[in-house]
């Protein structure tokens, strides 16, 4: 299986991952909460505050999954880059209001880190068709194309 199909199948995996999360968070928002590292919420307690970050976690979703079928998987990259902030800045949350460390590292410092290294796959996948591109280019003696354009490969 090529690099580029197994980073597929994993930012497939990532983007159904935030859009359930996202939906999770707007369908059920209280339900949403347990587990996460913070104190639960109550019934009428602020769920407006939690259906606006469920619908901010389907954003990103709908984006990650955007990118992917549009194929344009450099920018796919640096989003999913981007979005490991999420994760990360959830962490830090729960650290800082003395939540279960398992709850900040186990849930959010883990999902953070593999956003990343995913975006970071695919960022090393994009760099090798652009290289062979500009690699191309010298060789034939044209100009090589423009990094605005999505970077397609042939598997």
């Amino acid at each position: 299986m090529s690099l580029k199909n197994v980073n597929t199948v994993l930012v497939a995996v990532c983007a159904l991952f935030v859009l359930y999360l996202g939906l999770s968070f707007i369908l059920a928002p209280e339900a949403s909460t347990q587990g996460v590292g913070l104190p639960e919420w109550r019934a009428g307690g602020g769920d407006g505050f939690l259906i606006m970050k469920g619908t901010r976690e389907f954003a990103m979703g709908l984006v990650i999954g955007i990118l992917l079928l549009t194929g344009h998987r450099r920018a796919l990259g640096w989003v999913l880059l981007m979005e490991a902030v999420a994760p990360f800045g959830d962490m830090i949350n729960v650290l800082a209001h003395r939540g279960p460390l398992a709850a900040a590292f186990g849930i959010h410092g883990l999902t953070s880190a593999l956003i990343a290294i995913i975006g970071l796959l695919i960022l090393r996948e994009t760099r090798t068709v652009a290289d062979d591109r500009h690699r191309t280019a010298s060789i034939t003696g044209t100009a090589p194309t423009s990094d605005s354009v999505p970077l397609r490969t042939a598997n």
